[in-house]
């Protein structure tokens, strides 16, 4: 009986030792991209939070979209969890036709949104479409807020204006950063000026930005469905077959507007975003499972149980 106790027991290390040669000690350290948008930030910080969790050491380098492809092209960055589709597909396209780059499907959050947008008063003074916007050009001073220069959502904008879509032609795209457009956004609400602004969801701007609402109209320039979006995870090629342990966790990231959101809330309070991340999953243990099927620890344990302890 002992004989067999002990054969079953070297068969199981065994076995283990065999998983655990499947994934090589570069795997350790997860270097993951991020661009400077508080949506992309927040699931950021969920799965840095997690991979720590299990052992492993996330390295997180911001920049642009266009760094963090090229980035992750040159295996310099091993993955990005802010591909937005469709606005960021003509950035993407080059890296995807070259398969240097990989988009892990089915998207990690399936009900995004991105379009323009304006306050409630200026869409109950009538603007409520593409077609509107240029019947207000000196309300709005000419002008059309967006993020940073070189996104796929400035880029669409720009081409309206180039080729006079929807009447833009001489509208000015104020380009800034996310913060810096909101800043710019609420001081126009705070002032009852009428302000155009690119607006997506998640982010709590849904809510702080005076019943903020999404033009109609768009004849699909930010997408089908008014903007319809889906966010999904990207990695570099061939990473989550050399990396199958990390692979599987990116394979299972699944997220809600409603819950990126309410992450997103206490990161623009300026609560560290980790802060932010762990005190919404430590409210939230129900995702946990989920996310982590097939997946174990850095050493082979049980990944669940691993995560659970770092959350009390």
């Amino acid at each position: 009986m002992n004989t067999i106790k002990n054969s079953a027991c070297a068969a199981l290390m065994l076995a283990s030792s065999t998983l655990w040669a499947a994934e090589p000690a570069s795997c350790s350290t997860v270097r993951l991209g991020a661009v400077n948008w508080t949506d992309v930030i927040a699931t950021s910080a969920m799965a840095q939070v997690v991979l720590e969790a299990l052992g492993y050491e996330v390295k997180e380098t911001t920049a642009s979209q266009q760094i963090i492809l090229a980035s992750m092209a040159d295996k310099k960055l091993d993955t990005f969890l802010g591909y937005w589709q469709p606005t960021m597909q003509t950035v993407a396209a080059p890296y995807l036709q070259k398969q240097q780059v990989e988009v892990i499907e089915p998207p990690a959050l399936a009900d995004a949104q991105s379009t323009m947008a304006v306050p409630d008063y200026v869409y109950e003074g009538g603007l409520k479409t593409f077609d509107d916007i240029a019947k207000f050009k000196d309300k709005l001073g000419g002008k059309i807020y967006v993020i940073e220069p070189g996104s796929g959502a400035n880029r669409i904008t720009g081409q309206m204006i180039a080729n006079n879509q929807f009447g833009l032609k001489g509208f000015q795209l104020v380009e800034s950063s996310e913060a810096g457009m909101l800043t710019a956004v609420k001081r126009a609400v705070s002032r009852k000026e009428w302000v155009v602004f690119f607006g997506w969801k998640p982010h709590p701007m849904n809510l702080q930005i005076s019943g903020m609402k999404y033009l109609t109209g768009s004849q699909d320039a930010f997408g089908p469905n008014e903007g319809a979006a889906t966010v999904s995870v990207m990695a570099a090629a061939g990473y989550t077959e050399q990396c199958p342990n990390v692979g599987k966790l990116l394979h299972n990231l699944k997220f809600t507007s409603e819950q990126v959101s309410a992450v997103m809330a206490p990161i623009l309070d300026r609560t560290p975003p980790q802060a932010a991340a762990k005190a919404w999953l430590k409210a939230n243990p129900g995702v946990i499972s989920p996310w982590l099927a097939g997946v174990t620890t850095r050493d082979g344990q049980d990944g669940v149980a691993a995560v659970q302890a770092q959350l009390k």
